[in-house]
């Protein structure tokens, strides 16, 4: 497995989209865990929560405030994984939901764009979870820390 993280990367961020996917699941009544997907020798994929029964598919972002240019598109990417994951591995289907911690984060991916459509017509939810206060602030610090 590769060792590299993006830049904008974080444990503090890497812990809230656990505690995101732990009330997510609760909500949902299945458990959500994160899983690799390696359909051809040589090349893999991972998602951050996938419940069997029911089938889920979860991609979270714990990010704070409104998205950057390049955090759409990371969050895009991450759709079309779920998108392929789907196609792939449930043939019978899975519900797939984007999974984001903060209504501002959410707000370009549910409102008036080309990205909202595409959600929309691929069958993907876009959800808001609540993060305790403690987990927003380390997310808000972590931020703050990788401003370029």
């Amino acid at each position: 497995m590769d060792d590299l993280v993006a830049a904008g990367d974080s444990a503090e961020q890497r812990a809230a989209e656990l505690v995101m996917l732990d009330v997510l699941g609760r909500e949902l009544g299945a458990v959500l865990l994160k899983r690799r997907f390696s359909p051809i020798r040589g090349t893999w994929t991972e998602l951050d929560g996938v419940s069997d029964n029911p089938p889920i598919l979860v991609e979270a972002w714990a990010h704070q405030g409104p998205p950057k240019s390049a955090q759409k598109a990371k969050v895009m990417t991450d759709a079309v994984k779920m998108v392929w994951v789907e196609a792939a591995f449930f043939p019978g289907g899975a519900r797939k939901i984007l999974l984001l911690s903060d209504a501002a984060a959410a707000t370009h991916f549910r409102g008036a764009s080309w990205m909202a459509a595409a959600l929309t017509h691929f069958g993907i939810e876009v959800q808001v979870v609540d993060l305790p206060p403690g987990h927003r602030a380390a997310v808000q610090l972590a931020q703050n820390r990788q401003f370029r």
